[in-house]
């Protein structure tokens, strides 16, 4: 079996502990703010056939960093499995999670205490020092998210097949805001809405009455062909360019139909040619924010 190495980095406050932990439960070697020059060590120290490992990096090495995209290319052409997930959230996610937790943000840090900066100047400095990881790596908006739907969404992406381009469907409500980690969103609004039928309101895109009632919609239909056709057309060249993954968001206003509906077919008509999976960001965060059976 191929070693393994699964790279958490991101942004501070977008959840990389939570994401460290379930790469922890799912049987990996975990290491937490591993500074860029100690990983070659650490893998000879941890080398194996099977040998898995997950490694957190984050601005407080930012002097190394800037070598940390040679180094993993040079770990793939050692025959290393490498999977680089950079986490983000929005800047006022992470200006209200920094307010709830009363942390101070690793780059606001400085002896002179008049040299601190603003908690909005260190998110800013960190997006820029952070910019080139992210360009080359598989984007999760944490914004909307649940510490439970991160877990899923990490544990997801690194059973998904290595050897080819893995395609990525989410659905999401633009009232909720536009996720942050597509590399391609298709906006559904202008489609027949399903929520004004009253015996549907209460189901999703994933329901047959739902699915009937949207398949009966020509422009349905046609927006259908359209998203799938430019797909087919440019995914080949993706692969080419050697993109792991590509993310393809759709969003409606309420992320429960529409776009439900959008990303199962989707998934459908590309799963039997690439490596698929699914994500339905307003659905889960409803199933988050129910209480458990019994309550």
């Amino acid at each position: 079996m191929t070693s393994e190495l699964v790279l958490i980095t991101g942004m501070s406050g977008s959840g990389k502990s939570v994401a460290l932990r379930a790469l922890e439960d799912s049987g990996y070697y975990c290491v937490d703010n591993l500074p860029p020059e100690l990983l070659e060590p650490l893998i000879a120290l941890k080398s194996g056939p099977a040998q898995r490992l997950a490694i957190s990096m984050d601005a407080r090495s930012t002097r190394s960093l800037t070598a940390l995209p040679l180094l993993l290319h040079g770990l793939q052409n050692r025959a290393m499995r490498v999977q680089l997930i950079f986490l983000d959230a929005s800047d006022d996610t992470l200006v209200r999670r920094f307010s709830e937790t009363r942390r101070r943000h690793p780059l606001s840090h400085a002896e002179d205490a008049h040299a601190r900066e603003t908690l909005m100047q260190a998110i800013g400095r960190e997006r820029q020092l952070l910019s080139d990881l992210r360009e080359r790596a598989h984007v999760i908006d944490t914004s909307q998210l649940q510490p439970q739907q991160l877990r899923s969404y990490v544990t997801d992406l690194i059973s998904a097949p290595s050897a080819q381009l893995t395609l990525v469907f989410e659905s999401f409500a633009f009232k909720r805001g536009i996720t942050l980690d597509a590399d391609y969103v298709f906006d559904v609004r202008m489609l027949p809405n399903p929520h004004y039928e009253p015996e549907l309101q209460p189901l999703t895109g994933r329901d047959a009455a739902v699915v009937a009632y949207l398949e009966q919609q020509d422009d349905v239909r046609r927006m259908l062909e359209q998203i799938s056709g430019f797909l087919q057309s440019w995914l080949p060249a993706l692969a080419r360019d050697h993109r792991s993954y590509v993310t393809v968001a759709i969003g409606c206003t309420g992320g429960q139909h529409r776009s439900v509906y959008f990303v199962e077919q989707l998934a459908g008509i590309f799963g039997s040619q690439w490596p698929t999976l699914k994500r339905h960001r307003e659905l889960a965060a409803q199933r988050a924010s129910r209480p458990a059976s019994g309550e």
